[in-house]
């Protein structure tokens, strides 16, 4: 007999391959010729196209009123448009087990923006000490050894991805959870993203002659690693819930640092595996929330908890 728990095992372990993946692929795009404004842009059109074609069979329609746009543009803008072009940029000069793990530095600067503007006015001690830790690792993994793919620059980009999302999260936790046809919403987001990445065109490098395996890692990244995963993990918060769903982003870059290590040779040195372990033990620790002393404040109907956001990634 099928055991729930093995089912949840098996959906979150095929997100996170995926989501994981998606730093190995953008890493052979780039090698295959590809350029980091194109990739951005191809990654885009084919994970809308994706996610266009899930929400006809799921007979959900895009959205008509302005308003939803203007939000959606803002969301493209901060959670693909922007960390999709910085992925890349960071990935020209940094492995892609690193990027990988610099990419889970997401909560930690969810947590310093929720410091910043206010909205969390005591912080569990534990979230600050995780906030600290968290970013001690990045420290440590920033000069892994002299043989592998790392600079300042694309270390700088790569955690500026991170800090998008983070702001995209908060974003779109305010203007656009709780909407019915999540589907169409977010195609309609990631053809948001495909017009602002299509917008640097003009002034980026282009390819130059891509490889067959580079076109092929770019396809893979827009329509498996991009369109697909967000229908999985939409799918998996509504099945198993947004704490099990969040499991998911601990795996990414154990995932990352394999597919690195295993596919691209990249030197797999004990700093990385000691910073990757501090992030991750920052980052848990982060997502601690005090026991409350009173009874929590009934959610209001329709809404959803911020792990919920749409076409991430």
């Amino acid at each position: 007999m099928h055991h729930p728990r093995t089912g949840a095992l098996v959906r979150v372990t095929t997100l996170a391959l995926l989501w994981g993946s998606g730093f190995l692929w953008t890493r052979l795009a780039l090698d295959g010729g590809l350029t980091p404004a194109y990739l951005a842009t191809l990654r885009c059109a084919l994970g809308a196209a994706v996610l266009l074609v899930l929400a006809r069979a799921a007979r959900q329609t895009l959205p008509r009123d302005r308003r939803t746009w203007r939000h959606l543009a803002v969301a493209a803008l901060l959670c693909n448009a922007l960390p999709f072009l910085l992925t890349s940029i960071g990935q020209q000069s940094v492995d892609s087990g690193v990027a990988g793990v610099l990419h889970a530095t997401t909560p930690l600067w969810s947590l310093l923006l929720a410091l910043t503007v206010g909205s969390e006015h005591r912080p569990h001690p534990a979230r600050l000490a995780g906030l600290l830790l968290g970013f001690a690792g990045t420290l440590l993994i920033f000069a892994p050894g002299p043989h592998s793919r790392l600079d300042p620059a694309g270390v700088t980009a790569l955690l500026a991805a991170a800090a998008s999302y983070a702001l995209a999260y908060a974003y779109m936790a305010r203007h656009l959870t709780g909407r019915d046809a999540p589907l169409a919403h977010s195609a309609a987001q990631l053809l948001a993203a495909t017009g602002l990445t299509a917008l640097a065109l003009p002034a980026a490098t282009p390819p130059t002659a891509p490889t067959a395996t580079g076109l092929t890692a770019a396809i893979i990244l827009g329509t498996l690693a991009t369109g697909v995963t967000f229908h999985l993990n939409a799918r998996l918060i509504a099945t198993e819930g947004p704490t099990t769903a969040a499991a998911v982003g601990y795996l990414l870059p154990a995932v990352a640092v394999t597919l690195g290590a295993a596919v691209l040779d990249e030197p797999l040195t004990g700093r990385t595996i000691t910073g990757t372990a501090v992030v991750l033990a920052g980052v848990a620790l982060t997502r601690r929330r005090p026991r409350p002393a009173d009874p929590p404040t009934p959610r209001p109907a329709g809404a959803h908890p911020p792990e919920r956001h749409p076409a991430r990634r």
